[in-house]
């Protein structure tokens, strides 16, 4: 894996923080993870066909 540093509104590190809190994920990274997956799950490889 890369590290990357990318900056976030607040907003957006209180609610990762309340899912990490809430136990849904271990940590922040693992949350942005996830979420980037299904980022490029509907954007990039649905639109070639790529499931």
């Amino acid at each position: 894996m890369k590290l990357i540093t990318l900056y976030l509104p607040e907003t957006y590190i209180k609610a990762l923080d309340q899912l990490v809190d809430e136990r849904f994920y271990p940590n922040r990274a693992e949350a942005i993870r996830v979420a980037i997956r299904d980022l490029i799950s509907a954007e990039v490889w649905r639109r070639n066909g790529v499931d």
